[in-house]
């Protein structure tokens, strides 16, 4: 019987990747706006430059998460591709090798050597580019990573977090709009504290009190620094 807490297919943990790096980007987002506005809000009252503050922050960080995860996926999808040519040429030349690496690897894994020896001749006789890919690789050819979907779900989730405290900072009125911000960045970081734990199978307390903390830490940084900047500007 199958554990209901554990994924054991590819897709399912490939999900979870997923959404781990959705909740993570969401975070920087809340963290690095909140600290955006929070400290401009500490030099001045001014509806207009805590927005522009805000959207010019919410912009950047969503075009520097996007470039960085586009960056990042493509350098990992060029690999994995030079892996897969490298893999295709090998079996064209030298196919009694590979089908002995083959066997050593099921070999390796506990199979007697002669099962380990018909797993891989069997395998190799369906289809031996994705035997290899799978045994030695760890790559499935068909499911390589996308660096636009992950450009565009990183953006998509950066900008979902910074939202968040760019509306609570310019809804309420100017004398409260400091705590209302503090009050929803704490809350969110909350929640995607909590969810990062669930995802994690770690400790609840601890990833929330880390995300919490080090939020509230940088938004009272930042307004510090803004009331400092903004006293000694005017």
């Amino acid at each position: 019987m199958t554990h209901p807490g554990e994924p054991h297919s590819g897709g399912m943990a490939e999900r979870l990747n997923w959404l781990r790096a959705g909740v993570l980007g969401a975070n920087d987002g809340i963290v690095s706006t909140a600290g955006l506005v929070v400290g401009v809000a500490g030099a001045t009252l001014a509806t207009g430059p805590i927005a522009t503050a805000g959207l010019a922050g919410l912009v950047a960080g969503a075009v520097s998460m996007a470039l960085g995860e586009y960056v990042s996926v493509s350098s990992q999808r060029d690999t994995e591709r030079a892996l897969l040519a490298k893999e295709r040429t090998e079996l064209a030349e030298f196919p009694d090798q590979e089908l002995d690496e083959l066997t050593a690897l099921y070999a390796a894994k506990g199979l007697t050597e002669a099962t380990a020896r018909l797993v891989a001749e069997e395998l190799t006789a369906k289809d031996a580019f994705a035997a290899h890919a799978d045994a030695e690789l760890r790559i499935d050819p068909e499911a390589l990573t996308n660096p636009w979907h992950a450009a565009g779900a990183s953006a998509l989730a950066f900008t979902i977090g910074s939202m968040l405290p760019l509306i609570a900072i310019l809804l309420p009125p100017p004398d409260v709009r400091v705590a209302v911000t503090f009050v929803v960045v704490v809350l969110a970081l909350a929640l995607t504290g909590a969810i990062s734990a669930k995802l994690g199978s770690s400790g609840l307390g601890r990833a929330v009190a880390r995300l919490v903390g080090g939020g509230a830490l940088a938004m009272a940084v930042t307004f510090g620094i803004g009331q400092l900047v903004g006293a000694n500007v005017s």
